[in-house]
C-alpha cells in the first residue's frame, strides 16, 4: 500500500477512535480559547500586551494599536474564528480560517525572538492536527468525497500519544537552543541571561541596546555578536 494510502487509512481509523475525538475536542477548545482573550482586548481597543516599548515585539504591537479599526477588524475575527471552532458543524470551516492568521503569528514570534514562540508553534501543530482530522473535507474543495462510516474504537492510540509528547518535547527544548539571546519580556529578564552566558558583557549591552537605547533587534544583535568577537581576541 502506498504511503498516501496507509495515511488515508490512519485518519479512517482515528475518527472513530474516542481518544482521537477527545483530542480533537482538546484542540479545538484550546484554540478557541487562545483568540477570545486577544480578540476582546482589541475589540475594547486596548493596548494587547504588557510588553515594553523597547520589546521588539512590543514596538509591533504598539505600532498595530495605532491602526485605527484595522485594531478592532483583527479582533472581531480572532471572536469570529474562535466561535466557528466551537461549533462541531463549523469547527472545520474555524480550523482553514485560523491556519494563515496562526502561521503568521508565528512567524511574527520567531522573528522577534519572543518568549511565547514555544506555545505558538505548539498552536501551529494542533492546527495542522485539525486539518489533517478532516482530512475528507479538505480534498472536498477540489473534488467530492464522502465521509467513511463504521463503529467508535474506544483502543487507545499510544503510539499517537507519544508522538505528540515528542513533538511538544521538541518545540520545547529546541526553542531553548534556537537563539544564544533573547530580548525577553523585561529588562530583568533579559539581563537574567548573563548568568548562564559565555558573553556577559554581550549581554549587558545587548540588553541596554533593546531596553535604554530603544534601537532595533537586528543593530541590538550585531553588536552582541561584535562584542562576542572583541572577547575572543582579549582572551
Amino acid at each position: 500500500m502506498k504511503l498516501s494510502g496507509q495515511l488515508q487509512q490512519f485518519q479512517e481509523e482515528a475518527r472513530y477512535n474516542i481518544w482521537f475525538r477527545i483530542f480533537t475536542v482538546f484542540c479545538r477548545v484550546a484554540l478557541a480559547a487562545s483568540f477570545i482573550p486577544s480578540g476582546i482586548v482589541k475589540i475594547m481597543g486596548e493596548r494587547f500586551t504588557a510588553l515594553p516599548p523597547n520589546n521588539p515585539l512590543g514596538h509591533y504591537f504598539d505600532a498595530l494599536h495605532l491602526t485605527g479599526y484595522y485594531y478592532t477588524f483583527i479582533g472581531i475575527t480572532q471572536l469570529c474564528i474562535a466561535l466557528l471552532l466551537l461549533i462541531p458543524r463549523t469547527a472545520f470551516l474555524g480550523a482553514l480560517a485560523y491556519f494563515p492568521v496562526i502561521i503568521n503569528i508565528c512567524i511574527l514570534t520567531y522573528a522577534t525572538r519572543f518568549e511565547g514562540t514555544r506555545i505558538v508553534t505548539l498552536m501551529v501543530l494542533a492546527n495542522l492536527y485539525l486539518l489533517c482530522w478532516d482530512y475528507k473535507r479538505l480534498k472536498a474543495i477540489l473534488w467530492s468525497a464522502s465521509l467513511p462510516k463504521g463503529s467508535l474504537s474506544k483502543k487507545f492510540p499510544f503510539a499517537f500519544a507519544g508522538f505528540v509528547i515528542l513533538a511538544i518535547a521538541a518545540v520545547v527544548l529546541g526553542n531553548q537552543f534556537l537563539y544564544e539571546i533573547r530580548p525577553g519580556n523585561s529588562m530583568p529578564e533579559c539581563k537574567n541571561q548573563s548568568a548562564g552566558s559565555k558573553n556577559p558583557e554581550g549581554c549587558a549591552i545587548f540588553c541596554d541596546c533593546i531596553y535604554q537605547k530603544g534601537l532595533p533587534l537586528d543593530s541590538c544583535v550585531k553588536q552582541y555578536k561584535q562584542s562576542k568577537i572583541y572577547q575572543k581576541r582579549l582572551r
